[in-house]
């Protein structure tokens, strides 16, 4: 029989920090940062063990891996985007969890009070770790007819937003924002409301709408206010149904997002629910900004599920 030695069980202060990081995140604008940002990070005394990976599913699964084999806490560099693929690894679990913002969308981090320069972000992570604090911090839970499931921590858009990325992630040509400037243009000329089902807590909603967004924290997109009173620490989900609105209405109502005024137009609908039930035909969710479950899918608000590494 083996023996159990130290060795096999390292101490809470030997296990590392797993790090996932983003160069590309902010189309590079922060890339300089980082090796200031990890020598922040190693500066509580513990290992860092920062991950490889060069697409999206093999970053999920080194963080999943991470997690699995002990690490102290997790810790992405990046945008929102990052952030998604680190939180399908901590939620749920009690290893905690640090978001340095250098994306180009910070969202989650920003609403969950994260510094938003990444070295100050750094530096109120390992304090954190350092004195043994953290802030528990509710998310949203999406499952499909099929038992498949994601987290989120900031918005699912599963409204005119979700097909704009949907047709942007297509397209081939052109490179870059163009992309999504020119899917913006093509899905407007195509705008037309959408029949959809909403469960919440249990009642019914029949509605044709253009946008419907389900909110765990106020903003995507960049500070894009689109459920602005949004609680990541209320228990509930914040949804928002934009309703049959025609192309001009939807152009004129886009810029106050970002003040998160569109909820007074007429024809916007708000409410709050513990479980939110939505079906439409051919859309594909979007949650933090990634692609996530085609609809119906059912979106569950779950108290502290993530343990925030702030102070």
């Amino acid at each position: 029989m083996h023996a159990v030695t130290a060795d096999d069980h390292p101490s809470p202060a030997d296990r590392p920090i797993a790090v996932l990081t983003n160069p590309t995140a902010g189309r590079g604008r922060h890339r300089g940062l980082l090796p200031e940002v990890l020598d922040r990070l190693a500066a509580g005394g513990r290992p860092l063990r920062v991950l490889e990976a060069r697409t999206r599913t093999q970053a999920e699964a080194a963080c999943r891996e991470a997690v699995a084999e002990g690490a102290a806490a997790l810790v992405a560099v990046g945008g929102d985007g990052t952030m998604h693929l680190a939180l399908q690894a901590v939620a749920g679990t009690p290893v905690p969890f640090g978001a340095v913002p250098a994306g180009t969308g910070n969202d989650f981090a920003e609403a969950t009070g994260f510094p938003a320069d990444p070295l100050a972000a750094a530096d109120t992570i390992t304090a954190a770790l350092r004195q043994g604090r953290i802030r528990p911090v509710d998310l949203a839970r999406i499952t499909g007819p099929d038992g498949a499931h994601r987290w989120y921590g900031g918005v699912l858009a599963a409204g005119f937003d979700a097909i704009v990325n949907e047709r942007a992630n297509r397209m081939r040509w052109p490179r870059g924002p163009r992309r999504y400037d020119l899917a913006i243009l093509v899905e407007l000329a195509r705008l037309r409301p959408r029949h959809y089902t909403l469960r919440l807590d249990g009642v019914t909603h029949e509605t044709e709408a253009v946008l419907v967004a389900v909110g765990n924290c106020p903003s995507y997109g960049g500070g894009m206010r689109i459920c602005p009173d949004a609680d990541p620490n209320d228990g509930l989900l914040d949804v928002v149904v934009g309703g049959r609105y025609t192309r001009r209405t939807l152009i004129r109502e886009k810029p106050k997002i970002y003040r998160g005024t569109h909820v007074h137009h007429p024809l916007a609908r708000t409410y709050r629910a513990r479980t939110v039930e939505i079906a439409a035909a051919e859309i594909t969710t979007y949650a933090d900004g990634e692609r996530c479950l085609p609809l119906p899918i059912t979106i569950t608000a779950t108290p502290t599920a993530l343990h925030l590494l702030l102070p």
